[in-house]
């Protein structure tokens, strides 16, 4: 008896599991009928949109939104742009991994079958391609009176590509093509029908012409058409080195500083940005408001700044592209008509990443950051802080003037800098040198305040002789030096604590006197 009512238990158990199993099954079946049907956005679905806001930027400007059938709505333009951008992000990610996850629900049947076709063939012969397009100028052609359909021709889509076979890169394209797109309205979503692409096309555009203080003439820096021989300084606060803009940031002590830097017969600084700490692509209001801070401060006391726009970032992907140009683009458009600003130094040192990064990858994304930072803001010069004086030619005539940095022994500075000015055309400035002053525990053989002083006096003789340009490193000793500078071993640290001029106490030390010439 007791076994059968044992079965009988089971049985009942199982089916009351199978109901409720079943009924679970039906509710989130519902769930998801009505997350669709009430307009939900299928990119959250494939997990895509984060994705696109943290990989995929590229700039888009409508050149013309007229059309006779239908009024465009704004809110369906948005529509319209964010699936067009994510279908070619789907694209790009498609051809990268050969793996048609997402073609979808971003092409009609047609385009769907050409692509996959095409991602078939790529797998089958072993080649991929890495892709991002930087730059979109749709102009609208028709768009249907029930809102179902759209054609615009995209002009001169910047694209780059880099292809490879046997994951080896055999060839690096950046092409300017013209594309005609049909898009469809499919159950709530906009699919990309025909994407044809066509010859490179011209159109009006009004050439920006650059109206900043300063200038280039042969190989001289111009101020308001008198020259400008740069003696600058680069410039941390003392107590927030390599966080100018943090919340350390103090309007007095900024003051003071810039009150020392001018007094000691300096005219310009250069400071720092950090992509990361700016916001990446999101870029900052803060920050945006602490920088201008700071250029009023410098144009009240009349002295140039060079903005290195991107210190501390090394990722130079083609999926990290649109971000750091949006970075950039924000930034320069901000402040393009701020006369304190001398020159904009799109980054710090970037040779130093040829080897973990590849050369060609670094030179190509800082040309196109050039190209960026040229179309937003033409009133300021470009440079380039290059850590030495073989690295600074590179992209020579993209720049208004070539800056290098000098760490070498002293008595190889003149050799140096002769080959250099002679191999180009543009002025030179010497943007970063300096000696520390640190002997002790973890350098029993560096050198003292006085072997510093002695340094800078050497130094500033030969500006003087030679009429050079000169941005020394640094105002301040430093209490305290990020890991992230030059690493956690003390006897790195400790040596990069003491370049300043000034030590951590304020008081200035011996090498102060030859701060100037």
């Amino acid at each position: 008896m007791s076994l059968i009512n044992n079965k009988n238990i089971y049985r009942t158990v199982l089916i009351v599991s199978f109901i409720g199993l079943n009924i679970l099954l039906l509710l989130g079946i519902s769930r998801i009928l009505e997350y669709l049907n009430s307009g939900a956005d299928r990119s959250t679905m494939l997990h895509l949109e984060k994705e696109t806001v943290s990989t995929y930027l590229p700039k888009v400007n409508w050149i013309s939104l007229e059309n006779p059938a239908r009024e465009m709505e704004k809110n369906t333009l948005n529509k319209i742009e964010r699936d067009y951008l994510f279908a070619w992000y789907i694209k790009n990610n498609a051809f990268q991994n050969n793996d048609s996850t997402g073609i979808d629900d971003f092409y009609t049947q047609n385009t769907r079958i050409n692509l996959k076709s095409t991602i078939v063939y790529n797998k089958q012969n072993n080649i991929s391609i890495e892709s991002t397009t930087l730059k979109h100028n749709p102009k609208l052609e028709f768009y249907s009176e029930d809102g179902q359909q759209i054609v615009f021709t995209d002009k001169n889509v910047i694209e780059f590509q880099k292809v490879f076979k046997n994951e080896k890169l055999i060839a690096t394209v950046q092409d300017t093509a013209t594309y005609k797109v049909l898009m469809l309205l499919e159950d709530g979503f906009w699919r990309v029908r025909h994407l044809l692409k066509m010859d490179k096309v011209d159109f009006d555009s009004i050439p920006k012409k650059s109206k900043g203080i300063y200038s280039v003439s042969g190989k001289k820096i111009m101020k308001d058409s008198v020259d400008f021989l740069v003696k600058g300084i680069n410039y941390y606060p003392k107590n927030s080195a390599w966080d100018t803009f943090g919340v350390k940031f103090n309007t007095d002590t900024i003051t003071k500083d810039f009150d020392i830097i001018k007094s000691s017969n300096l005219n310009t600084i250069r400071v720092f940005l950090q992509y990361e700490d700016f916001g990446k692509a999101d870029v900052s209001i803060e920050k945006l408001e602490k920088l201008e801070i700071l250029l009023d401060l410098a144009e009240k006391k009349e002295l140039a700044v060079i903005v290195t726009l991107f210190d501390f970032y090394g990722d130079y992907s083609l999926n990290s592209w649109t971000l750091t140009h949006r970075h950039a683009e924000k930034i320069v458009s901000h402040f393009k008509d701020h006369n304190a600003i001398l020159a904009w130094d799109i980054k710090n040192e970037p040779n130093l990443d040829f080897e973990s990064r590849g050369k060609e990858n670094v030179i190509n994304w800082l040309s196109q950051t050039i190209n960026v930072v040229k179309e937003n803001d033409p009133n300021h010069l470009i440079t380039i802080g290059w850590s030495n004086s073989e690295s600074a030619m590179n992209l020579e005539d993209e720049l208004a003037f070539v800056s290098y940095h000098f760490y070498n022994p002293i008595e190889q500075f003149q050799q140096e800098f002769t080959a250099l000015e002679k191999a180009t055309e543009k002025p030179v400035v010497l943007q970063e040198f300096g000696l520390e002053s640190y002997k002790g525990f973890w350098n029993w053989f560096g050198n003292n305040v006085s072997d510093q002083a002695n340094y800078h006096k050497k130094m500033q003789d030969t500006f003087k002789k030679n009429n050079l340009a000169f941005v020394s490193w640094t105002l301040y000793d430093f209490p305290n030096v990020p890991n992230a500078v030059v690493g956690r071993w003390p006897w790195q640290k400790q040596k990069q604590k003491k370049f300043g001029f000034i030590d951590v106490n304020g008081k200035p030390k011996e090498a102060f006197k030859y701060i100037s010439n």
